[in-house]
């Protein structure tokens, strides 16, 4: 089992950069797929950006590619995102999970959820 606690998020200007950080605890962070999902009010839960165990494989969102970076660190047990180029319509609760299957992008696929962390982006 796995516990997530995400950090990083705030309050931005349109084009400004926020990382966020995901931290693991248990001892088998190396062995979860990793991914980033989000949502804003109103709205279904969507995928960001999924990263396999080792970092090698990355996927994103098309709305996100090119200005988000899924990473991790597995000596760190973290999880990043680095969001660079950010809009008014990435204002969302941005969570990160944890698969023990595959790196999805589908919500079911994965099987441990963070509480959430909000970042907005004005205009």
């Amino acid at each position: 089992q796995v516990q997530l606690v995400e950090s990083g998020g705030g309050l931005v200007q349109a084009g400004g950069s926020l990382r966020l950080s995901c931290a693991a605890s248990g001892r088998t962070f190396s062995s979860y797929a990793m991914g980033w999902f989000r949502q804003a009010p109103g709205k279904e839960r969507e995928f960001v950006a999924a990263i396999n165990w080792s970092g090698i494989r990355t996927t994103y969102a098309d709305s996100v590619k090119g200005r988000f970076t899924i990473s991790r660190d597995n000596a760190k047990k973290t999880l990043y995102l680095q969001m660079n180029s950010l809009k008014p319509e990435d204002t969302a609760v941005y969570y990160c999970a944890a698969s023990a299957h595959a790196m999805g992008v589908i919500a079911p696929s994965y099987d441990y959820w963070g509480q959430g962390t909000q970042v907005t982006v004005s205009s």
